[in-house]
């Protein structure tokens, strides 16, 4: 019989998604020796992106190339970072098993159950809302995975499925990171480079934060209605009975060693958010963020468990040791997603997709040119996850371009077409983790989202129109 893990990727999702990845390994090698080859003029060591040309006689990324991205990748000054996301995951999935092992989930879930058990939703909206506004205003994604799995096992508890527990965190940070207020990672860095003050008409982007909010809201309600009238109809019905078996009883009382783990855990979750918080807040420590929350899980989250189990060592390692485990898979999610990037920047097809968006945009109205900008970067997002890599390309562009928009809608547009593509194009390892961690496919999670994302990219498209009506 398969263990009981809070992190737990089944064989179907794991080879599904494996393959779709795969595949587009594939359509990118094949980019390469369809789309031009070229480059950008680089001069004293700054790219020129006004000056393209093109190279002769190139004919792409070898095959053997393309297919060992994965690999090479960590060759690249990309590879870095994998090797911390992916030590971040490990951890973080260690840490958790052990938590849970030392019933600290059990507790905290219990405790939260008992305070609001006759305000389930209201609970959940205020998740929802912290969660925005995490991403909306310090731009945190990747790092509210460490939150997932308990958030999984509350909203399981409370009666609702680990697929509201992704919702109400993953979705909802993700919801805030794309209609960011202060996001440092799109609306800093992006206004930075094109030259405007981010602050500037701020109040815009604070009512497209609460309409989302409220869009987001009613895609919650709707789906936790649908499963309490029938709850077979959850994405997570079958791995969620094996989450119960955690056994939270919500009317038992709180003994002495129950209090005990309360406080232990209570304690490390505040370091964990004060790290986040000074981290992300001060320039100088924002790029050590994640290497931060490796020490704090991998340290602090072992001494915790030891703490709440009495130092049992053999039950805290073996836990901990079963939750690495159980993150490996994902970890392969992670290169493959990543190694599209490499292919495409190897094969020399990047600085032409850039240098056509110049050519695209010039000679329309402003309408025309503000969509053809959104569905450009939409496209350069499916290739390049990374906001702040994909920021230099596109605004230093845009920088340079006399488009007829506002800088600020400059910014508005780049935010809105790099966020919301977080949790849907598949080469987002944010979003293939989350989902294996619940246990949803990425075409169950398309399939079931679909509405909601034609309503946001609807709504996206009306701000921005106004945002040209208005001078925005």
């Amino acid at each position: 019989m398969e263990q009981n893990k809070l992190v737990n990727i089944s064989k179907k999702t794991f080879f599904s998604v494996l393959i779709l990845l795969f595949v587009l390994m594939v359509i990118s090698i094949i980019l390469t020796h369809v789309i031009s080859n070229g480059r950008f003029l680089v001069v004293e060591g700054v790219t020129d992106y006004s000056t393209y040309e093109r190279i002769e006689g190139s004919r792409g990324i070898a095959l053997w190339k393309g297919l060992l991205a994965p690999f090479l990748i960590l060759g690249t000054s990309d590879g870095i970072n994998l090797i911390m996301l992916s030590i971040f995951l490990l951890v973080i999935t260690g840490a958790f098993e052990a938590m849970s092992a030392s019933n600290g989930i059990k507790v905290i879930v219990g405790r939260i159950i008992n305070k609001y058990k006759n305000r389930r939703f209201l609970l959940l909206s205020i998740i929802t809302l912290v969660f925005m506004l995490f991403g909306a205003l310090l731009g945190l994604f990747e790092e509210m995975l460490t939150l997932l799995p308990i958030i999984v096992i509350l909203c399981v508890s409370l009666g609702y499925d680990s697929f509201t527990g992704f919702i109400v965190s993953i979705v909802a940070c993700g919801f805030g990171f794309s209609s960011a207020i202060t996001n440092p990672f799109t609306v800093l860095f992006a206004s930075n480079i094109i030259g405007v003050n981010p602050m500037t008409n701020v109040w815009y982007r604070i009512i497209i934060f609460v309409i989302m909010y409220g869009l987001l809201e009613l895609f919650i309600f709707l789906y936790v209605r649908s499963i309490k009238r029938n709850p077979e109809s959850s994405l997570t019905y079958e791995s969620d009975l094996k989450k119960k078996e955690i056994g939270i009883n919500e009317e038992s009382e709180v003994t002495e060693n129950e209090k005990k783990i309360f406080i232990t855990y209570l304690v490390f979750f505040g370091v964990v958010l004060s790290v986040i918080f000074s981290f992300s807040l001060i320039e100088a420590l924002r790029d050590y963020t994640v290497v931060a929350l490796i020490v704090v899980f991998l340290f602090g989250g072992i001494l915790s468990s030891l703490l709440a189990t009495g130092f049992n060592y053999k039950l805290t390692f073996k836990a901990f040791l079963k939750g690495v485990v159980s993150a490996l898979p994902s970890i392969v999610f992670i290169f493959m997603a990543s190694s599209i990037k490499y292919i495409l920047v190897e094969g020399n097809v990047l600085p032409t997709i850039v240098h056509s968006i110049n050519g695209v945009v010039e000679n329309n109205n402003v309408y025309s040119v503000a969509i053809m900008l959104f569905l450009i970067i939409l496209g350069l997002e499916f290739f390049i996850s990374s906001s702040t890599a994909k920021a230099i390309f596109v605004m230093g562009i845009l920088a340079m371009l006399n488009l007829g928009l506002s800088k600020e809608l400059l910014v508005l547009i780049y935010t809105f077409a790099d966020g919301y593509t977080n949790l849907l194009f598949p080469t987002s390892p944010v979003l293939l983790i989350g989902l294996s961690i619940v246990g949803v496919s990425y075409f169950k999670w398309i399939k079931k989202s679909a509405l909601l994302f034609l309503i946001t990219f609807t709504l996206v498209i009306g701000f921005i129109m106004l945002g040209i009506v208005i001078s925005f």
